[in-house]
């Protein structure tokens, strides 16, 4: 369930802007690609599991663990091709935000622009890149990139959200992973397995269902 904020010229502008980039037709040359970050707490047991040893039974986990600190999960998806990129991060400061763009822009290394669809965290901006690349670097990886913002307080226009759930769900939730060295290896094996299927994700949300939605 989302929460909708206030309609006004902005958020329309913003929420039309992604609609329009999310209908256009698969490009090879232009990807469109959404970029999400998420905070995860690590956990360890504080005493050993008990696996079970034969099919039937059950494994037991002590319900007391041990907090080890936060990390970081960048992602990026192209819903239309079912690619991801993934990294993990011990934060999701500036500078990492501008590594983890570099890293976009090295998987497109032919596409003439590659659409970015993001939130307006205060670390997606070139001023993230100048800082940590310098100038001239900075604006030749943010020129490979033509910048979608979705309209604040809405998340959920951002498909790289429901990517980042789904991640979520199927790799972390359920699990005490005790360090960041067990949770890169996670998610590399995770990030594999789904861009070997190539899950593509079904977005139906389209402008003209925006407007008789919202009745503007």
């Amino acid at each position: 369930m989302w929460c909708v904020a206030e309609l006004d010229g902005e958020y329309i502008e913003r929420m039309e802007d992604v609609l329009d980039v999310y209908e256009k037709p698969y490009n090879k040359d232009e990807p469109v690609v959404c970029l999400d970050e998420k905070p995860v707490q690590l956990f360890a047991n504080k005493n050993a599991e008990i696996p079970a040893r034969k099919p039937g039974q059950i494994a037991k986990q002590d319900y007391e663990y041990v907090r080890c600190g936060t990390a970081n999960i960048f992602t990026a998806v192209e819903p239309e091709a079912g690619k991801r990129i993934t990294k993990v991060t011990k934060k999701r400061k500036g500078a990492d935000f501008a590594k983890f763009l570099n890293q976009v822009s090295h998987a497109y290394p032919d596409a003439k622009t590659i659409h970015l669809v993001m939130d307006n965290l205060n670390t997606h901006t070139l001023k993230s890149l100048i800082r940590f690349y310098g100038d001239k670097q900075a604006k030749n990886i943010w020129s490979r990139f033509t910048l979608h913002y979705t309209p604040k307080h809405a998340s959920w226009l951002n498909q790289a959200e429901i990517d980042i759930n789904v991640l979520t769900a199927q790799c972390i939730r359920g699990r005490r992973i005790p360090d960041i060295t067990q949770l890169r290896s996670k998610v590399r094996a995770w990030n594999r397995s789904v861009n070997k299927k190539k899950m593509k994700i079904s977005w139906k949300f389209t402008k003209k269902k925006a407007k008789k939605k919202f009745r503007y």
